[in-house]
């Protein structure tokens, strides 16, 4: 079987499957491969339902003693049964899953597997999975967990995995030399595919981790490599002479810089009138000023006759820099203008023939800024905002409608110094480790799901003064065998919860962009009291009103990106709160998520978790700031990284383009297995 056939070749995948499956960006039947396991589950033997402990998770086995019997309550469907063995009875019950009651029969034996817990007052086993006999043969077998979506269960994923299997094992090729597979101790890739989806035991799966990492930092790091060795040092062909708007500005200010943000400005300054163009990365804090110093670097190109153009991955982001540019530039004379995907063929037409014939200055917008018929007069300066969103391609796409125009790039997630020249070492970098004065410091708590009905009075306290207040839910839908709060479910539970008169709205990343853009706009107008999300408003969502950061099942979610979700309050002159909620009793945990207690500068967290953070908590966790790898995590996995790159810049000195005979089949291999990141580039 070709890895390279579209899934819906494989039997029993129609159209309708093949849809569900390409929301978890799985088109081909090597997707399917690579669509690793987020975890597993070790059966240990069935329970007596007598013996159970709250707040354990158990398998049980029992009859259907009752009917499955679905009813609504305020719009929530809940589907309720009793499940009795030898030692006692149970409630089972699902939300949301009405085929439930026609899956399941009175008097029917059935396995399931779920939490024992007290909900809404009643001893329960809530969203249990069902389990075939078969699948429980070998007690401590690792069963695999994947990531979902609506109507493709585990079974379905786990099956589907183990057919391909089957049927691929030559398809997948050696692509390392048995001397670096021998030097670091690795598995064959075949191998560890197969004992990534199901190993034999916990070492088997660990070998088969560490190989697949390996392929991913290593194939990343050549990629990188090439573009590097590609990559042109251009004179810089651009004249900065004049800079009196920008002196006007500095002046009209009602803040000073501060001396982190003197001195990434000098250094861009330096670049910008410096012999060769400018590549630069700049990062900083939640709220160190990043937008003020972009600003000035648009307006000091624009000022003398260049122009420039920012990009940022979300509409709400790009109008919001819109509108503040707009604010600092109305007295200067710069023509600015924004583009975005939503709006009408009308308006891009007339922003594509004034930017042609340089009637606009400064040009904001999304990836509608790099398609086709965007072509500037004379561009020299792009800036990416939230640089990890874009892939290296997008970005050489936009400098690519100039002759080597200046290339800044943003970040807001602070990245070790260490790790940033590793991953970004063909940039300058600049760091803004200083915040300004005055801004108020955001009180954090960390608590149990206990605490939450306290936690509801106090965000309807902040709504009753005219407050808004954010929730995060690491999940889109619920995950039938992950207790773990879903944004559909959560947002059903809290209209229940929360008095008729508040607005609550979900939103996640499976929405239209259309209307995606529209909740947020509402909410950043203040027409949303709540706002029920998953991490899609990390970025792109400034709201001063909004108070309270409340975060569901906080230990899924790494540190930077807990920081960079607490960093959406505070914006504003009202006292904010960051609220986590974890059940989780693990010591590294507590001591992990008490440090966002302790700290708020985000470089600090970031070199924790850089030094802390372990392999139990890869799975079902991203790093944002960084690259985002399918296995490997760049804290947890630094050492293979740090191996991986001086491989790297071993084999490209001896070999810069691949061909000598020892590398073959590197060089195809690299734009086979990444897509999305450094994935995207043409080699």
């Amino acid at each position: 079987m070709n890895v390279r056939l579209p899934i819906s070749t494989l039997k029993g995948i129609g159209e309708k499957k093949a849809h569900l499956l390409l929301k978890l960006h799985i088109e081909t039947i090597n997707d399917l491969l690579h669509y690793y396991p987020r975890d597993y589950d070790v059966f240990l033997g069935i329970k007596p339902i007598a013996t159970l402990e709250i707040d354990s998770v158990n398998f049980i086995e029992g009859y259907l003693v009752s009917t499955i019997n679905n009813v609504k309550i305020r719009g929530l469907l809940i589907s309720i049964g009793t499940i009795e063995d030898d030692s006692g009875s149970v409630q089972v019950t699902w939300y949301n899953q009405p085929y439930i009651k026609n899956q399941l029969k009175q008097g029917e034996k059935i396995i399931i597997k779920g939490k024992y817990i007290v909900k809404f007052g009643k001893k329960q086993i809530s969203s249990p999975v069902i389990y075939k006999e078969e699948q429980l043969v070998d007690n401590f077998k690792l069963m695999p967990i994947y990531p979902l979506t609506k109507r493709i269960s585990n079974k379905v994923m786990s099956g589907l995995v183990k057919a391909v299997l089957l049927d691929t094992k030559d398809q997948l090729p050696e692509f390392l030399s048995k001397e670096i597979i021998d030097s670091f101790e690795l598995c064959p890739y075949a191998k560890a595919i197969e004992a990534i989806h199901f190993p034999a035991s916990h070492l088997d799966m660990t070998v088969a981790r560490k190989r697949l990492i390996f392929n991913e930092f290593f194939l990343f790091q050549l990629g990188l490599g090439l573009i590097r060795n590609d990559t042109i040092v251009t004179k810089n062909v651009y004249h900065f002479p004049v800079s009196n708007k920008v002196s006007t500005l500095l002046n009209a200010l009602p803040y000073q810089l501060t001396k982190a943000q003197v001195k990434v400005y000098d250094e861009i300054m330096a670049d910008l009138s410096g012999p060769n163009t400018m590549n630069r990365l700049v990062q900083g804090d939640v709220g160190s000023g990043k937008t003020i110093i972009s600003a000035l670097a648009l307006l000091l190109v624009a000022e003398n006759g260049y122009q420039g153009v920012m990009m940022a991955p979300t509409e709400v982001l790009a109008s919001q820099h819109f509108t503040s540019f707009r604010i600092l530039f109305e007295s200067l004379g710069i023509r600015l203008a924004l583009l975005t995907g939503s709006m009408t063929a009308k308006q891009k037409k007339e922003v594509y023939a004034a930017l042609e014939l340089g009637h606009i200055d400064v040009l904001i917008g999304t990836h509608a800024v790099i398609q086709e018929k965007v072509i500037f007069k004379d561009l020299g300066l792009v800036i990416t905002d939230e640089q990890h969103r874009f892939g290296v391609n997008q970005r050489e796409m936009l400098a690519g409608k100039g002759h080597y125009p200046h290339v800044l790039v943003m970040s807001a997630t602070p990245i070790p110094r260490t790790l940033a020249l590793i991953v970004y070492g063909d940039m300058s970098i600049s760091t803004i480790d200083e915040l300004p004065k005055g801004r108020k410091p955001i009180e954090t708590h960390l608590v149990t799901a206990n605490y939450r009905d306290r936690i509801y009075r106090f965000i309807l306290k902040h709504i009753e003064a005219g407050r808004q207040c954010y929730v995060i839910c690491p999940m889109v839908e619920e995950h039938e065998e992950l207790d773990i709060e879903d944004v559909q479910t959560y947002t059903e539970h809290l209209i229940l919860q929360m008095p008729d008169h508040i607005n609550i709205v979900a939103l996640h990343g499976q929405m239209k962009p259309k209307d995606k853009n529209k909740i947020m706009i509402d909410f950043s107008e203040g027409s949303i009291d709540v706002l029920v999300s998953t991490t899609v408003v990390e970025v792109g969502v400034n709201v001063p009103n909004a108070t309270i950061m409340l975060i569901e099942n906080a230990e899924r979610f790494g540190l930077a990106q807990l920081h960079q979700l607490r960093g959406r309050v505070g914006r504003g002159s009202h006292a904010s709160h960051c609220v986590l909620i974890s059940d989780s009793k693990a010591d590294h945990t507590k001591k992990r998520l008490g440090l966002l207690k302790e700290s708020q500068d985000g470089f600090v967290i970031a070199d924790y978790d850089l030094k802390t953070r372990g392999p139990g908590d890869t799975f079902g966790t991203k790093q944002h700031g960084l690259p985002e790898f399918k296995i490997g995590n760049v804290y947890d996995d630094l050492d293979l990284l740090k191996a991986t790159h001086d491989l790297v810049k071993i084999i490209l000195e001896n070999d810069p383009n691949l061909e000598k005979i020892e590398n073959a089949g590197l060089y195809n291999i690299i734009s086979d297995f990444y897509k999305d990141q450094v994935h995207t580039i043409s080699l």
